[in-house]
């Protein structure tokens, strides 16, 4: 990897911002994207949003409204297409896992997100996603509500951010962390932590596991 590279992708990972649980926003070329908006303090005007799973913390009507126009595009597991049309937007569309498409130059693949253990929590068969976007040469993939699986050691990224759990997802820190080795990450950010499940000491834990290894960035809640 570069230098110039590397310090891009420093860049990138240091402007997400996390409103708590999985809820992220990032701006890129002008635009605003939300993956499982929720926790949102203002309004605002998405462009794109992706949506993981239909828990409430991730497919939470009330943020949604806080931030959707006719003009947002979303996509969102199969089952929530119709669900999501009540809003008024016009551009739905259905992902499963191994969906591949783009939407203005952002490169969209999504991975299964489930639970191996806890399998009543998030069941495989549901079909659910975490999501690899690309943004130029920065490869971002959000895990959604998952343990750690399989599916990760075939993962190309550059940005991992994935939950520490304990309750509903991740079996333990220490998971969480062996699941970021998985991928080809440079950066790993945790989410899911301080509000349902987990506590601030664990992130502290999972980048004293990866220390000197991968870079751990502890997200400040927005």
């Amino acid at each position: 990897m570069t230098h110039e590279l590397s310090k891009n992708i420093e860049a990138f990972a240091e402007s997400i911002q996390w409103f708590g649980q999985s809820s992220i926003k990032i701006q890129h070329a002008g635009r605003s994207i939300y993956i499982d908006p929720f926790n949102l303090k203002k309004d605002d005007v998405a462009d794109v949003i992706f949506i993981t799973h239909p828990h409430f913390d991730h497919y939470s009507e009330k943020d949604l409204k806080m931030i959707l126009s006719s003009d947002t595009v979303m996509f969102c597991p199969n089952e929530l297409v119709e669900s999501s049309k009540q809003f008024g937007i016009e551009k739905v569309y259905g992902v499963g896992p191994g969906f591949e498409s783009e939407w203005k130059g952002i490169g969209i693949k999504t991975v299964p997100a489930y639970n191996v253990l806890k399998t009543d929590k998030h069941p495989k068969e549901k079909g659910w996603v975490g999501y690899v976007l690309t943004f130029g040469h920065v490869k971002l993939y959000h895990a959604g509500d998952t343990e750690r699986i399989p599916e990760m050691k075939d993962l190309d990224c550059d940005i991992v951010m994935l939950p520490l759990g304990q309750t509903y997802t991740m079996e333990s820190v220490a998971d969480a962390a062996a699941a970021v080795m998985d991928t080809t990450a440079s950066i790993a950010i945790p989410i899911h932590f301080g509000m349902y499940e987990g506590k601030a000491q664990d992130a502290e834990q999972f980048k004293t596991l990866l220390s000197g290894k991968i870079e751990v960035k502890i997200p400040v809640m927005s």
